[in-house]
């Protein structure tokens, strides 16, 4: 590929996605063999690291290609390449977000359990600073996600767009809540 083609960022993700769980499937989880030099340079301009990647592929073959598809692992990877390119300038954070810093999985916002912890993954996405063995958009995530009907690169969004502010992202989820019938 040489030089990062952004107009076809989108159609090398899936076609590495794709090829990635076929490697998995084939019984190959050394995930780090799975990249060319190419295949980590595009991770790298796009902010994304090959944990991450892996991440999603082996979700993606466990659930049978249901959960996440390539096509939600494309559109999170939007989010975090539009924030890695718009906000950090294409220069990656050095701060890796450890799982011990992470509210506790039982952790409420006024009365929402996981919220306060898929808030500070959310957060750690964007920035590119999650540790490699956490995962935004795991099954508690994805379980939570579901509940209130909101998709994960959707979520990445409300996040982004609240700053710190915890009570917009809140209101959001409680607007979804009162949507759902």
């Amino acid at each position: 590929m040489g030089a990062m083609k952004h107009y076809i960022w989108d159609s090398y993700f899936v076609e590495l996605f794709d090829a990635c769980v076929d490697e998995y499937d084939e019984g190959n989880r050394d995930f780090e063999a799975w990249f060319s030099d190419e295949d980590q340079e595009f991770l790298k301009s796009i902010g994304c690291r090959e944990r991450e990647f892996f991440d999603f592929v082996e979700d993606n073959v466990t659930s049978g290609g249901e959960d996440p598809t390539a096509i939600t692992a494309l559109l999170v990877a939007a989010v975090r390449r539009d924030y890695f390119l718009a906000i950090q300038k294409g220069v990656p954070s050095a701060r890796i977000v450890q799982p011990s810093e992470l509210p506790a999985k039982t952790a409420e916002m006024d009365g929402i359990p996981w919220l306060p912890r898929i808030i500070a993954k959310a957060r750690a996405k964007l920035r590119g600073e999650m540790d490699p063995d956490t995962m935004f958009g795991c099954g508690g995530d994805r379980a939570f996600l579901s509940k209130f009907d909101i998709h994960p690169a959707d979520f990445l969004r409300v996040v982004w767009a609240a700053g710190d502010d915890d009570e917009k992202i809140l209101r959001h989820v409680r607007e979804r809540q009162a949507a759902i019938v």
